[in-house]
């Protein structure tokens, strides 16, 4: 509970003492932000010299393998700690059960095997579903209508084994199946992989602000129906903290929250309940929103992102999944 002292009163106590001046501002500032918060999502597409924009993502591309390792090279130059990948898959890849997920010579795993032969010093984040490799783009195999939970416990196993073979740092199972946590850090144990991070999406809500982002993996034409018998109700609280709690208990080392905005009470009352790394993204429909605000001269792209920025730290965020790493990396630098 906050009290304040009755006999502190204006004109005693002035607040605006401390606004009174940028380095004044400075050295009160409560939260700060730091390339070191700063996670760039990157799509990889099949191909050579390939760069293909996202039309509902402006300023964001799809990369083949050679290009986004040049788009790595760049974000480790400013000191971004890490990146996450998101395959496109070719559609004739795609089936009912997603079995290209774990083919060893997929086009992530081909790609992680790439990365790693030219870049050591920042970490990959490999995301760990079945929809871009789905021809029905849920995050599961479907058995009599529905999702069935545990057949695909077994496809992301598998999908975790060989994305960490190919070199990926961190695994960071996004499709929100009960009990996919344990079962891949005992496979990763099991296969002397103990080291490999385990990043939840612990609290993954059904939202409408993915819509770009599946535009960009091109498996939103291909959803047949919504996700919210797996994905959160965006209503609840209180299960979020069920969520979490279960994937620490069952291995993971750092939690996610997604969207990020919207759901910064998520992210404030897990960052204070568990004590744990605690991460936000910020979704492709929250960074399209902003982009398309500034392109029609309603809102200043830079004071406004770094705004919500803070925002996220604020409300207890330790780093932050945003497009717009790269550009944040920069103003921030000077």
């Amino acid at each position: 509970m906050f009290y304040i002292n009755s006999s502190l009163s204006f004109p005693q106590k002035r607040m605006r003492r401390n606004r009174s001046d940028v380095w004044v501002r400075d050295l009160v500032q409560e939260n700060r932000l730091s390339v070191k918060d700063l996670i760039l999502p990157l799509f990889v597409v099949e191909g050579h010299a390939v760069k293909e924009p996202v039309k509902s993502m402006p300023g964001v591309f799809r990369y083949s393998p050679d290009l986004l390792i040049e788009e790595i090279k760049k974000a480790e130059d400013l000191g971004i700690p890490a990146v996450a990948l998101f395959p496109v898959i070719e559609t004739e890849k795609k089936s009912s059960d997603g079995k290209e997920a774990y083919n060893p010579n997929n086009l992530l795993c081909n790609t992680l095997i790439k990365i790693k032969k030219e870049i050591s010093n920042i970490g990959i984040i490999t995301d760990v579903a079945l929809d871009p490799y789905t021809t029905h783009g849920h995050d599961g195999i479907i058995r009599d209508e529905k999702i069935n939970n545990d057949e695909t416990l077994e496809a992301l196993k598998k999908q975790a084994l060989v994305q960490v073979k190919a070199g990926a740092d961190i695994i960071a199972p996004s499709d929100m199946m009960d009990g996919r946590i344990g079962i891949i850090r005992k496979a990763l144990d099991d296969h002397k992989k103990q080291e490999t991070l385990i990043l939840s999406y612990a609290a993954k809500y059904a939202s409408s602000f993915y819509g770009p982002f599946r535009d960009a993996v091109q498996s939103g034409a291909m959803l047949k129906g919504d996700k919210k018998t797996y994905q959160m109700d965006s209503a609840n609280a209180n299960e979020a903290l069920y969520e979490v709690a279960l994937d620490i208990q069952e291995g993971a080392d750092m939690v996610m929250i997604k969207p990020g905005m919207p759901y910064l009470d998520i992210i404030t009352i897990v960052k204070q309940n568990f004590k744990v790394p605690t991460f936000a993204y910020q979704v492709s429909g929250e960074y399209a929103m902003l982009y398309a605000a500034s392109e029609n001269g309603w809102l200043d792209f830079q004071t406004t992102l770094m705004e919500t920025m803070i925002c996220f730290k604020r409300a207890g965020a330790d780093a932050i999944f945003t497009y717009a790493a790269m550009d944040l990396a920069k103003w921030l630098s000077e």
